[in-house]
């Protein structure tokens, strides 16, 4: 119960289908909690697209109030840019050497996971918990062979297939639909108090 799994994102927004995975890994793999890693910028992702960082942080801190097992975390934004994973969990290392981190991650990262920077060292030291995603151009969720004699821990759990993508609600809203059973109660009021994701 000591593990702490390590859920990134950018979480633009956030949203159910962010929460279902993250409390059902929490429970399923006996997690001692869930942080929710909001990243400031994704070396993949145009910064352009991004809200500002703290009304992202300010939306997971209210979409996990009152669950024991979640937790926002924001320690990409004291870190260089772009963020990397295995920068992150050094400095967590480094700052907590009495805990243990494992990474959670949907089978569409695990897949590009040998395309990470220093991904070797990643495998290395810190088991990998992955929950499916409908992808019909996949085969299947096998580490590719680029990832060589890497020994990595891979765990994949039979957890809830999530279709719902921050894109997919973004457009929504754009186009004027409500999306109040995507969000929870709190992100959705917060989203439409700032008038978020509206088209200008």
């Amino acid at each position: 119960m000591n593990e702490i799994g390590l859920f990134f994102g950018t979480f633009n927004p956030i949203h159910v289908g962010h929460l279902i995975i993250a409390d059902f890994v929490a429970q399923s793999a006996g997690l001692r909690e869930v942080r929710l890693v909001v990243t400031p910028q994704n070396p993949h992702k145009h910064k352009s697209t991004l809200l500002a960082d703290h009304h992202r942080l300010e939306m997971v801190h209210l979409a996990v109030e009152g669950n024991p097992r979640l937790r926002a975390e924001d320690v990409e934004f004291r870190l260089p840019k772009p963020s990397y994973t295995v920068d992150t969990l050094a400095y967590l290392a480094e700052k907590y050497p009495d805990r243990k981190f494992v990474l959670i991650m949907g089978e569409d990262n695990l897949r590009t996971l040998h395309k990470w920077k220093n991904y070797q060292v990643i495998c290395e030291h810190h088991k990998i918990l992955v929950y499916p995603r409908l992808d019909p151009t996949s085969q299947d969720a096998e580490p590719p062979a680029a990832m060589g004699e890497v020994n990595a821990d891979i765990i994949r759990l039979d957890a809830p297939h999530m279709q719902i993508s921050s894109s997919f609600v973004r457009r929504a809203i754009a186009d004027g639909l409500d999306v109040r059973y995507i969000l929870t109660e709190p992100v959705y009021r917060y989203i439409k108090d700032m008038n978020f994701y509206r088209r200008k």
